[in-house]
């Protein structure tokens, strides 16, 4: 079963943030990751959810998705996305 990484993101230091985008997309691609959204425009419809950046990173699997968050690959970039944005994240399993 499918699942998917989501994540509003609030960058704080663009110039850091830079550096995790770098990085990030082998990180994804090792553990099987696509990304199905990273940032583009964003409408609010309900609930007065306006979301800045959102990014959605679609897994095989809900451990393929943990396996990358906590994976060695990741954490370089986890550290930077910790300290350049200020982040509400989620995994989800898909259907």
């Amino acid at each position: 079963m499918s699942a998917y990484l989501i994540a509003e993101v609030n960058v704080t230091d663009t110039a850091a943030y830079e550096e995790y985008k770098k990085i990030t997309p082998g990180a994804v691609a090792a553990y099987g990751g696509k990304f199905i959204v990273r940032g583009g425009e964003v409408e609010g419809k309900e609930g007065g959810w306006n979301p800045v950046r959102l990014v959605v990173i679609e897994f095989a699997s809900m451990d393929q998705a943990k396996k990358f968050y906590d994976s060695p690959e990741y954490a370089p970039a986890l550290k930077i996305r910790l300290a350049a944005a200020k982040t509400r994240l989620v995994l989800v399993e898909g259907l």
